[in-house]
C-alpha cells in the first residue's frame, strides 16, 4: 500500500467522484480551520448539523441499543459540547472509495491541541457516503467546533490489488449513508 499524493487525490476527485464537494487547495488559514487538499491528504469539512449527546435519560451507552432519544439535535454554525461529552456529525463531503483504496482519518492539530478528539473509522474499499463523525470533549470545559470548516484530515492508501469483497459487494450497513447515522447492528 502506499499513501497517495494531492496529485492522485484531485485527478480521483475531479474524474471518478471521489469527493464531493471537492475544494482542490487547502483554505482558510487565518479565517477559519483549514480544509480541502492539502499535501498528501483532503481535510474534510464538519456540516452545521449535530446530535449531542446528553446523559439524562440513559444511564448506560449500549451500541446495540443506543436511543435518538439520547442526543439533542441541533443545527448552527457553531455547536458547543458539554464537558466530558461528545456530538455525531457528518461531513459536508461525499465519498466515494474505489475498491482498492483503503482511507483513514486522522483529527484536525487545532482540536486536538485543546482536547477535541476526532474519532472515525477507515473508510473502506467500496464505502460511499457521508462520513459520520464522533467529537469528543475531554476537557472539563464545553467546546466550540465551528461549521463548515476543516475537522480532520482524510489520509488515502492504494493497494496493488482490490480487495476480496468490498464493502459495496457485502452490502455494508453504512453504505450510501447521508447525515448522521446512529449505530447500527
Amino acid at each position: 500500500m502506499t499513501i497517495k499524493s494531492d496529485k492522485w487525490i484531485r485527478r480521483m476527485a475531479t474524474e471518478q467522484g471521489m469527493i464531493d464537494p471537492f475544494v482542490d487547495s487547502n483554505v482558510g488559514k487565518g479565517e477559519a480551520i483549514s480544509f480541502g487538499l492539502s499535501s498528501y491528504g483532503y481535510d474534510l469539512r464538519v456540516g452545521d448539523e449535530f446530535k449531542i449527546f446528553h446523559n439524562a435519560l440513559m444511564p448506560v451507552i449500549d451500541p446495540k441499543a443506543i436511543s435518538a432519544d439520547s442526543f439533542l439535535d441541533y443545527k448552527g454554525d457553531v455547536c458547543i459540547i458539554p464537558p466530558n461529552s461528545f456530538a455525531l456529525a457528518t461531513s459536508v463531503e461525499y465519498f466515494r472509495i474505489p475498491e482498492n483504496v483503503l482511507a483513514v482519518c486522522v483529527g484536525k492539530s487545532t482540536y486536538a491541541r485543546c482536547g477535541i478528539i476526532t474519532n472515525v473509522t477507515p473508510f473502506e474499499p467500496g464505502w460511499e457516503g457521508h462520513v459520520t463523525l464522533e467529537i469528543s470533549n475531554t476537557t472539563p470545559l464545553p467546546a466550540k467546533i465551528y461549521a463548515n470548516e476543516g475537522l480532520c484530515q482524510v489520509l488515502f492508501f492504494e493497494s496493488d490489488e482490490t480487495c476480496e469483497v468490498s464493502y459495496k459487494a457485502k452490502k455494508g450497513k453504512y453504505q450510501n449513508q447521508r447525515g448522521i447515522t446512529l449505530p447500527r447492528i
